[in-house]
């Protein structure tokens, strides 16, 4: 049996059920306290080096313009303000993306927000972009901003009403670009009232364009990136596509969390009414079709992160075979713990 399977098996039998006895069954709480306790470490190097060098794979890779340490990153959602960025490398990630995070400080949606479904493999939020805003990310980085690439999600601010969506993305990147290696549009999570209606080909084009425009203004043009839902229909992807095409983006993320409840375990349907997204092994397929009909559509012509249920070497392989360039690891981490992340990073490692 090898050494991941058996840290497979302790975590998801004695370390994960010790977490969630302790938090009192609550996800969120769990996860509270698993980056309060990152962030501990998150300026100590000399505890973070024995541990990189156990984790790290160097594949550096450029995809969309940015060089990446290997092609395994964490999705956002894990650190929306950024309190660990130097321990997610440590523990073998070769790119962060921090955030959501919105130009106004917000608490998200009332709890409970956050259900982990270890039965279907998944997670249930809709925690509504609970973020300490963009002036306090932006101040966190100014006094410590570690090596490594560093990708920023931005997502519009629950008070700010659809029609000034773009001055609100515009004043987060103004904030926030000088630090991002690329910098993520969240237009595609179903937990922020009418965000979705701003993948429509018009209000998408307006946000990139802005964005562009602000990039070059500050002298660099800053990679962007466009994060999709897995609930659109093929027709309104290829919308998507197209002015992601016309617009340069340097690449799209397929995909976010889904509306759909396809693939819950017959023990945990329960948790079908629940509002939020779904991510995890039930949204595995369905990205996956996304990134084929995203390279389908672009003609290869624009960089994918896949994203979306991947726990296993296998499973990032199967992205990258359907024409995804990086993958991002969120619910399998969750769920399973680190040790899911460095054998995905050395199976991806020399791929062309």
């Amino acid at each position: 049996m090898g050494v991941v399977t058996l840290l497979d098996r302790f975590y998801d039998s004695l370390l994960r059920p010790s977490l969630y006895a302790v938090s009192g069954g609550d996800a969120e709480t769990v996860h509270r306290r698993t980056v309060t306790a990152m962030s501990l470490a998150d300026r100590r190097p000399q505890l973070l080096a024995p541990l990189a060098r156990l984790t790290r794979t160097d594949d550096p890779v450029t995809v969309g313009g940015v060089r990446f340490a290997n092609r395994v990153g964490l999705a956002a959602g894990m650190d929306k303000d950024g309190h660990a960025l130097s321990v997610w490398p440590a523990l073998g990630f070769g790119f962060v993306e921090v955030g959501t995070v919105t130009r106004h400080p917000q608490p998200g949606n009332p709890r409970p927000r956050l259900f982990a479904l270890p039965e279907s493999d998944g997670v249930i939020n809709r925690m509504g972009f609970n973020n300490a805003g963009a002036d306090a990310l932006a101040a966190r980085l100014d006094r410590h901003r570690p090596a490594g690439t560093l990708g920023i999600s931005l997502g519009k601010s629950k008070v700010t009403p659809l029609e000034d969506a773009v001055e609100d993305y515009r004043y987060s990147f103004g904030r926030l670009a000088r630090h991002a290696d690329y910098v993520a549009i969240n237009v595609s999570s179903p937990n922020t009232p009418g965000l979705r209606e701003l993948q429509d080909k018009d209000a998408l084009r307006a946000i990139v364009s802005a964005l562009q425009a602000d990039g070059r203004a500050l002298g660099r043009a800053v990679p962007i990136w466009v994060k999709v839902a897995p609930d659109l229909t093929d027709a309104a992807l290829a919308d998507l596509v197209g002015v992601c095409l016309d617009e340069q983006v340097a690449g799209i993320i397929a995909t976010n969390t889904t509306l759909s409840r396809a693939g819950l375990a017959a023990s945990e349907r329960r948790y079908a009414d629940e509002a939020g997204g779904l991510s995890g092994a039930p949204l595995r397929l369905r990205s996956l079709d996304v990134v084929r009909l995203v390279a389908r559509e672009s003609g290869g012509r624009i960089p994918i992160i896949g994203v979306g249920g991947l726990r296993t070497p296998e499973h990032a392989l199967a992205m990258l075979d359907a024409g995804a360039s990086l993958v991002q690891v969120y619910s399998a981490l969750a769920l399973h713990g680190p040790q899911v992340v460095p054998p995905m990073a050395r199976a991806l490692a020399g791929r062309a």
